[in-house]
């Protein structure tokens, strides 16, 4: 079932430009399986409209706080009652400074009074009047009060400033949302991750890498965050974002992913090396670009650092989690990768099989540990993710217990 399977929403929606994306947030929401109900501002009905938000959530659209029909059954408490979350999309400055000064001057403003809900606010604004005090101050007051504060994006603004500001991304908020309301089973686990391809540099302009996109160990970091995990990521370069909430460890080369690795992994409960790390670097990098004035030219190569290996033999090691990439014989290579790393478990996949594994959006993964193998078949990478999580967990408690 979709963890927003009948859960009951109210999205509010205030005057900013970014209104325009709300009937999108609400088909999508509504796709996922939320009951959505809309309540706007006056100034909101200026970039979207009511009939529109109507149709797409199939609820009337509430914008008065003097309606006298709904009013009639107390509307406003009603629907404070009813939310099980009240999402503010787009969040602009004035809404953000009017909800923290507890004013109840509008619909809006009231339910948020009224509510035990909890209140997610997503900020729209221009760059300056994010960074300004009072919004600030703002933030704050309403962080310490047990509100979420998700955003603000960072991007060119409809103002033309580029900066913070900008109102997450429609597909950021549902992803939110059902986190939100997701079995937070791995609140008390930190997990440190490895993600994405190194860069062994051979000059200044070029490097020996992989084709390792970091989809997977992304989507670990977010199955694991969302199921209430601290999540540290150490990633190599990509060209995807990290998810939201997580600690971002950037790192270019397998010498730097070693040292973060090592740095972070003595104080977690879990350590999951999903990065395709080279193994081996160039003997000496060259200070300047190196000329073509040769037929042939023959790079030395030294080993680099075994990180899980490494990870593994410390004095005091969390529950470790390997990844074996391999074209041919993928059991054999990864049971012995397991022994011979001592690893708690390793998730081994086909990358020669077209579809699947690297720069692929989906993947299929054999869980592998000392005594037993669980197949996880084809599918999304985030889905592929999901069940990963859980069957590591299940492996952790275990051995815990």
């Amino acid at each position: 079932m979709q963890i927003l399977q009948d859960k009951k929403i109210v999205l509010g929606i205030s005057g900013g430009i970014a209104a325009y994306k709300t009937p999108e947030l609400v088909r999508r929401l509504k796709e996922q399986g939320a009951d959505v109900r809309v309540v706007m501002t006056q100034s909101a009905k200026a970039f979207t409209t009511p009939l529109t938000l109507q149709a797409l959530s199939g609820n009337a659209v509430a914008d008065s706080l003097l309606d006298t029909q709904a009013e009639l059954a107390m509307g406003h408490i009603e629907l404070a009652k009813w939310a099980d979350l009240v999402l503010i999309a787009p969040a602009t400055a004035e809404i953000i400074a009017r909800i923290a000064c507890g004013m109840a001057n509008d619909l809006l403003t009231t339910l948020c009074l009224a509510t035990s809900a909890t209140i997610a606010l997503a900020p729209a604004m221009n760059q300056q009047m994010w960074h300004a005090q009072a919004t600030q101050a703002n933030i704050k007051t309403l962080n310490e009060r047990g509100n979420q504060i998700w955003g603000p994006g960072s991007g060119e603004q409809a103002c033309g400033d580029i900066g913070l500001g900008r109102m997450l991304e429609v597909d950021e908020l549902v992803s939110l949302s059902s986190d939100f309301f997701a079995d937070k089973y791995l609140e008390d686990q930190h997990w440190v991750i490895t993600a994405g391809p190194t860069r062994e540099a051979i000059d200044p302009v070029r490097y020996i890498s992989n084709h390792s996109s970091g989809k997977m160990g992304y989507a670990i970091a977010h199955a694991a965050l969302r199921a209430g995990a601290k999540v540290t990521l150490i990633s190599g370069p990509v060209t995807i974002n990290a998810p939201i909430g997580c600690q971002l460890i950037s790192v270019n080369s397998a010498e730097e992913m070693h040292q973060q690795a090592l740095k972070f992994a003595p104080k977690c409960t879990t350590f999951i090396a999903c990065a395709a790390v080279a193994d081996y670097r160039v003997a000496k990098i060259a200070d300047h670009k190196i000329k073509k004035t040769n037929d042939a030219m023959q790079l030395e190569l030294i080993r680099n650092h075994d990180i899980v290996a490494d990870v593994a033999s410390l004095s005091t090691k969390p529950f470790i989690v390997g990844f074996a990439a391999e074209t041919q014989n993928v059991e054999h290579y990864a049971r012995g990768k397991l022994m011979r790393k001592n690893l708690d478990l390793i998730a081994a996949n086909d990358v020669a099989k077209s579809g699947q594994g690297f720069n692929s959006d989906d993947n299929a993964l054999t869980l592998f540990s000392a005594i037993d193998k669980t197949e996880i078949p084809l599918a999304n990478k985030q889905i592929i993710a999901q069940q990963l999580v859980a069957l590591i967990n299940q492996h952790y408690l275990a051995k815990h217990n």
